[in-house]
Formats: C-alpha cells, structure tokens, sequence
C-alpha cells in the first residue's frame, strides 16, 4: 500500500502489511477516526480478507479473515470471480459484499452476500441479501454496493446492483445476462423487491478475452445529492464484428417506507421506489 498526503502529486514508499499478505481487489475506506480498512480478496478468490492501519498508512497490520467464499461458477464462460465491493457508513461501518453460494443446495446458484465491521478487524456472520428466493435458481454475481455516506446504524441508506442471469444453468448460446438493482433505507434490515435495470443481453455480444467474455469486473455504485446511481455495462447487438457495448447509469431513490423483502410470489417491483433513467446519451 501507498498513501498520498499532496492529491497523489507523490506517493509514499509502499508498505506492506505485518503477515505479508497477498491479495486481489483491494478497497480501502477511511473511518471517522482515521484508521484505514482495506477488504479484499484472497489472491486465490477463495477467502475474504482485510487489514487496519491506525496510523494514515505508516505500516499496516497483518490481514484476518472475513469470511471464506463459496462460489459457483457462472454459466456461458462468463468472465467472473467472487471479488467483493465496500464501502462504509458516516459511523465507519464497513460493507463488503460478494458472490457466493453457501446458502444454495449444491452450491447450485450465487447470491449476493454481505458481512459488517465496526472497526476492520472484527467482522458479521455472512448474511444473504434475499432479492430472491433460496432455490429460485437465478444467479447473481459482480455486485456494486453504495452507502449514502450521511447516514448510518439502523438510518444507513444503502444501494446494490450486481448482473444476474434468471437461469444459473443456462448455456453460452442460451443465457441472457441482465442487471438488477435492490436497496435498503435500514442497514440491511430489509430489502426492497429487485428492479431490471437492463438486458437480457446474449453473451455473443460481448467481447472475448483470455478468460471468458466479459462484461465488465466490477460495477459501481455511488450516491450523489441522496440519490443512488450504479454504473455497469449494457451490450447490444454488435454490427459485423464491431461491438455495440457502452456504460450506462440510473437514477435511483432509497425510499425508507418502502422496504420490502423480496418473495417468490412478487418478485420484481414495478418502481413504487424508483426512477430508472437510461438513455443513449447518459453513456460516459
């Protein structure tokens, strides 16, 4: 880890933490006391980890465990790993969600989990954000998770988009890759019913890497003047060889009284609480 005190015009000698440890997709957040947490990821995707520092960066303690992952592999040879997203409350709550498949039979399906800290270093039992039900067989993966950083404890606003496919087992050729947004006015009490943002899109549309086509590692999720705003990746059908693949945002509203968890009756809500507000012209 480097820190800048000059708006990144310089960079300190990096440091690394006390146990050495190794890692993938690093976020670091900053408390109201100034200490440091970093959430990552195992280098080998299969661990949640995170270390402290108390003093701006100066030298960093050894990395703990979160959680262990558990993850299923996405269908179509969709380019994707468990790697998490963070982000914290105006109390220093961290947030850290992924993709995981402990609470599925067989491990059948992803959902999207989160665990919580107060300080960095002790940290929730994994819970499940219910945006379907167990054993729906939708599978949700590469989450972005917002915090209205004004609020906080049992007031946290928080907002959650992440891609899914309605079927985990579908095929390359069969698969329609959409994105979904939930959000929570209580610190994850209570979600509301999920809401398409976008797709499906066919997996043939995407571009081609070493790994697997891909859509995108991560999305973000910001909130800005009390509204959520996801940034993810929409394809459309490519002309010839030329791909048609753009970055898309929405505006959406966390709406307190409209906290409803979701139910395999009522699945997608009709946007009660929300504004999607996608255009063409909003790519960037």
């Amino acid at each position: 880890m480097s820190t800048s005190t000059d708006g990144g015009a310089t960079w300190s000698v990096p440091a690394t933490t006390a146990n050495q440890a190794t890692g993938l997709g690093a976020q670091p957040l900053v408390r109201p006391d100034g200490t440091v947490v970093v959430p990552l990821d195992s280098a080998s995707e299969t661990a949640v980890g995170a270390f402290v520092s108390t003093n701006g960066g100066a030298s960093w303690g050894a990395a703990s465990l979160v959680a262990t992952i558990s993850s299923h592999g996405v269908a179509g040879g969709l380019r994707t790993g468990p790697l998490i997203s963070a982000e914290m409350d105006a109390a220093g709550r961290v947030y850290v969600v992924w993709q995981d498949c402990r609470f599925e039979a067989s491990c059948s399906a992803n959902d999207i989990v989160m665990s919580t800290s107060n300080d960095g270093v002790t940290w929730s039992a994994v819970t499940r954000i219910p945006i379907d039900p167990v054993g729906s067989g939708v599978d949700h993966f590469i989450p972005g998770i917002g915090v209205e950083r004004m609020t906080s404890g049992a007031g946290a606003r928080l907002a959650l988009a992440y891609y899914f496919y309605p079927v985990a087992g579908c095929t390359a050729s069969t698969c329609g890759l959409q994105v979904g947004f939930v959000s929570s006015p209580d610190g994850g009490a209570n979600w509301t019913r999920p809401l398409q943002l976008a797709g499906p899109m066919s997996l043939s549309w995407l571009p081609g890497t070493s790994q697997g086509v891909m859509v995108g590692d991560y999305i973000s999720t910001s909130f800005a003047n009390g509204t959520a705003h996801p940034v993810f990746a929409v394809a459309r059908p490519p002309s010839g060889s030329v791909l048609d693949e753009a970055i898309f945002t929405a505006s959406l509203d966390v709406v307190p009284g409209a906290a409803v968890v979701a139910t395999a009756a009522d699945p997608v809500l009709s946007g009660t609480n929300v504004a999607p507000e996608i255009a063409p012209d909003a790519t960037s």
